[in-house]
């Protein structure tokens, strides 16, 4: 048994670790990250970025089954799996061997391994014990699987990024983000798709006018969402999958993705025996990550919150520039912007309406809606959608909601308005390019601050 010391040691090298790991180092830390699987974790690997490089091939795959209806003539005969895995697994490869690049530039060490929490300052890693001034729990989330056996027909989202083939049919069981994702891209390559949800709408998190636009759009795109029905069983057989549904009816298919969250992965951490506070297998923190043991943080999601890339990306430079004294602003998850990837996209950040309500009260609120038909760009790209915009009274936009094609682009400027506090008479004056999809938003704030130009006052 050996035994190492460390200003920082990481426990997890995913989005959250990597991201502290980079911080400390750049602020002068001795660093260590333990990882038992590949530096990026399962963003980078089997989450965020293989899924929109497969969402990509569904865009093309859109992009050509309509080519005739704007002059183009070209055929859709199907899709190669093998090919497009080639093209998720370059992506991943090149951006994997950046991250590798960057970790080595930082002088940071990767122990390969399991942590485990012996005490606030000691990770043991098999036979070894590694000490440091501060330690960080970034092990991330593993799938939910409702006690199912996943298998070749019953899945999680890393099972359905290796299929090899499309399936013909496809049961998706809830209708979040990784559900309706994809619902967006098996359907744009040709599967028959059902969405069984429990909530009364499809992406239940986000506002109800994004949630009413995205059940027309997948109505459109003959995607059938059963919304506000649980799931009774799922049963898996030589040739098909069957999913029995409280209401009566059984939905077969040839796959059966189950989509009904993430969990915290923090079994393997021995955080009991350690003495950290969990709930629920969630570590416990205050608004500064901090755990209850002294000099224990946690990051990413591992903490109860929103499951986002970015979200651990701001965790982790939030707890190096922490442990290095600079007191930095805390994160606030109402303030982080949020993309779901399916066709039409959606794009929010801040609260929606009635969020906006319960926090300043009932007839202190107003909105505004904006309908990308009266978009020029979007009507190039054929796409349909909108843009809300929530402020509180005579005050700020506290929310910005929205959903059309390619509008995860535009979650940048929402994300200003919202974390700046500006107000919309101010932001209406902002100059917006024409023809772009940008425009819309613009719109939306000149309605809200009672200046429309290409809307009825």
């Amino acid at each position: 048994m050996s035994t190492v010391d460390f200003d920082v040691i990481i426990v997890g090298g995913g989005s959250a670790g990597y991201a502290c790991a980079l911080r400390s180092s750049q602020l002068g830390q001795k660093v260590a990250v333990v990882e038992r699987a590949e530096l990026g974790g399962t963003c980078l690997h089997s989450g965020c970025v293989p899924t929109k490089a497969l969402l990509h091939s569904a865009e093309v795959a859109d992009a050509v089954a309509h080519a005739e209806q704007v002059g183009v003539r070209a055929s859709f005969e199907g899709i190669e799996m093998s090919r497009v895995h080639a093209h998720k697994y370059k992506v991943v490869a090149r951006l994997h061997k950046g991250l590798e690049g960057l970790i080595r530039a930082g002088g940071i060490t990767v122990i390969d391994g399991d942590g485990r929490l012996v005490d606030r300052h000691t990770v043991a890693v098999a036979d070894d014990r590694y000490c440091a001034d501060s330690v960080v729990l970034a092990t991330g989330s593993v799938a939910r699987t409702m006690g199912l056996e996943i298998g070749r027909r019953v899945l999680t989202s890393t099972e359905a990024l290796a299929l090899a083939q499309v399936p013909a049919r496809a049961v998706i069981v809830g209708g979040s983000v990784i559900g309706v994702e994809f619902a967006s891209l098996w359907r744009s390559f040709g599967s028959e798709v059902t969405i069984v949800e429990e909530m009364p709408g499809l992406a239940p998190l986000e506002d109800p006018f994004l949630q009413k636009e995205l059940a027309r759009a997948f109505r459109r795109r003959k995607i059938l969402a059963r919304t506000g029905t649980r799931v009774q069983r799922v049963v898996e057989t030589e040739h098909a999958v069957t999913v029995d549904l409280d209401d009566g009816d059984v939905v077969e298919a040839d796959v059966a993705l189950i989509a009904v969250g993430r969990g915290p992965n923090s079994a393997d951490l021995k955080l009991s025996d350690a003495g950290v506070t969990t709930d629920r297998g969630w570590v416990v923190t205050d608004e500064r990550l901090r755990t209850n043991l002294e000099s224990v943080y946690a990051i990413g999601d591992l903490v109860q919150g929103l499951q986002l890339a970015h979200r651990g990306f701001a965790h982790g430079i939030f707890v190096a520039e922490e442990i290095a004294g600079l007191r930095p602003e805390p994160i606030i998850d109402s303030a982080i912007p949020r993309v779901t990837y399916c066709n039409p996209e959606l794009a929010s950040v801040g609260l929606t309406e009635q969020q906006a309500i319960d926090r300043f009260g009932s007839g202190t609120v107003r909105t505004a809606e904006y309908m990308l038909a009266g978009n020029g760009r979007s009507q190039i790209l054929g796409t349909s959608g909108g843009v809300k915009v929530v402020r509180a009274e005579n005050g700020s936009v506290v929310g910005v909601h929205m959903i059309g094609a390619r509008m995860g682009e535009q979650v940048g400027e929402a994300s200003v308005l919202v974390n700046h506090g500006l107000v919309p008479e101010d932001a209406a004056r902002f100059i917006h390019a024409h023809p772009t999809q940008n425009e819309a938003l613009g719109e939306a704030l000149l309605v809200l601050s009672g200046t429309p130009l290409h809307a009825h006052s």
